[in-house]
């Protein structure tokens, strides 16, 4: 009897979680551009939390320094393609 209840919560959990979604043609795509705007959040975040870690001792100058170029070049890419996107150009 116990068997028989595990086996139909987990035949009902495995339908729940791989049936396929009715709507998924009304699912809204995101832009490049709303992509980009999440980029760039993520990446200041990661900035800050980078300084915040170098100054409790968590990183060696050199790898804070490496890291810390790493994710301003990409930050500057993803700046100037929004730049681009939106049309300002600068």
């Amino acid at each position: 009897m116990i068997g028989l209840a595990c086996g139909l919560l987990l035949v009902g959990a495995l339908i729940y979680v791989f049936y396929p979604e009715r709507h998924v043609e009304e699912q809204r795509q995101k832009t490049r551009l709303e992509y980009l705007r999440e980029r760039k959040d993520v990446l200041y975040d990661n900035l800050r939390d980078l300084n915040f870690e170098y100054h409790a001792g968590k990183f060696v100058e050199e790898d804070f320094h490496r890291q810390q170029n790493l994710l301003e070049d990409e930050a500057a890419g993803v700046m100037a393609e929004i730049d681009v996107l939106e049309g300002t150009g600068r």
